[in-house]
């Protein structure tokens, strides 16, 4: 899910990694998720917003000497919640009057509210259109109503940042091996539905936090961003960064169901660590110069409205629109697009200086 990324702190080309990301995820979306690896763009987003957090977090503890949790969690709040709610909220009232399809349930609803939206999937329950990509958010509010309180903890008893490293990187192993045992210890899953994803290990906040944790545990430890020296440009641009797209490319060919459901999202957490490491220092390298292309940021910096509306324009258009997917798609990323900008300028530029006000503070 695509935090939108504080203003005052802005560090090059992640609102174009944030751009890419949206963009695998609503072609998937739009009917190419057969050749597009749209959960692989959560898995971005996911690396991304435990990186850019928990930067900020360590920055704020450099500077004062700790993490003020109430402001945390109040600008977490002010960032996430308004955009949320409105979309939410037209969803249930066009999902009410059965303007989409997919069946109603205040239940569904309720549970999407509250944050508990992948839990409630994973029990059987329904998921309204438009609310498909609500799970990624309730995976991150869950993650984050609890890792401010463990990096205040690691910062106090182990200040060496290597050894915060370690332990965030190790709490990552852990999960694939909560993962594995799942799969082939309680068969979880079956192994035999050969689906795209199964939400007890795709879904769960228990099988997916590890994506933020890889994104945590670069930000505290040779941080692109914030620390000096690090690997050397010719090691880093023309060795790990070629082997790590290698490897990402092979967690898309692979398509083994016990793979993609354990090793595949441990895998892409590790080949991503060298991307953003060389994305973040190198920003003027030819390959990554059009990350920072002015209507590439600027759909970065729109991409959480957009996440937040395009399932919904996608299912009303399926609907309403019997014209051809290519130009359902078509139709559908102009209509988010103008959206997610009427939502950035009306709900998330206020709720921003206000955020303003706690940074000030």
């Amino acid at each position: 899910m695509p935090s939108p990324s504080p203003r005052p702190f802005l560090i090059p080309s992640l609102d174009g990694l944030r751009a890419v990301a949206i963009l695998i995820v609503f072609l998937s979306h739009a009917g190419l998720s057969h050749i597009v690896p749209g959960l692989f763009g959560v898995t971005v987003f996911f690396f991304l917003s435990g990186y850019l957090i928990t930067t900020l977090m360590r920055m704020e503890g450099e500077r004062t000497g700790g993490v003020n949790l109430r402001d945390f969690y109040l600008r977490r709040a002010l960032r996430i919640f308004p955009p949320f709610y409105l979309v939410l909220g037209l969803i249930t009232l066009l999902a009410a009057q059965g303007w989409v399809e997919g069946g109603f349930s205040w239940q569904a609803m309720a549970a999407q509210a509250f944050f508990v939206s992948n839990v409630w999937e994973i029990s059987g329950g329904l998921q309204p259109a438009g609310t498909e990509v609500m799970w990624s958010l309730a995976v991150e509010e869950h993650f984050y109503l609890l890792f401010p309180l463990l990096y205040l903890v690691l910062r106090r008893l182990l200040p060496d940042r290597k050894h915060q490293f370690i332990v965030l990187m190790s709490l990552a192993g852990l999960v694939l091996a909560w993962r594995l045992l799942l799969v082939h210890g309680w068969h979880a899953i079956d192994l035999h539905n050969g689906s795209s994803h199964h939400p007890r290990t795709c879904h769960g906040t228990d099988t997916r936090f590890d994506g933020l944790l890889f994104g945590c545990a670069l930000a505290v430890w040779h941080n692109p961003a914030l620390d000096a020296g690090g690997l050397q440009r010719r090691l880093l641009l023309f060795v790990l960064l070629p082997i790590s797209l290698v490897v990402l490319l092979g967690s898309f060919v692979l398509r083994d169901v016990a793979f993609r459901e354990t090793w595949r999202y441990t895998v892409q957490g590790l080949a991503l660590l060298p991307v953003f490491i060389a994305v973040i220092r190198h920003p003027d390298w030819f390959p990554f110069r059009f990350l920072n292309w002015p209507w590439v940021r600027h759909l970065g910096v729109f991409s959480y409205a957009f996440y937040l509306v395009h399932s919904l324009v996608l299912a009303l258009l399926e609907t309403h629109a019997p014209i051809s997917k290519l130009w359902q798609g078509v139709i559908a990323f102009m209509l988010s697009l103008v959206l997610a900008s009427l939502m950035h300028h009306v709900i998330e530029k206020p709720c921003a200086k206000l955020k303003k006000r706690f940074a000030a503070r």
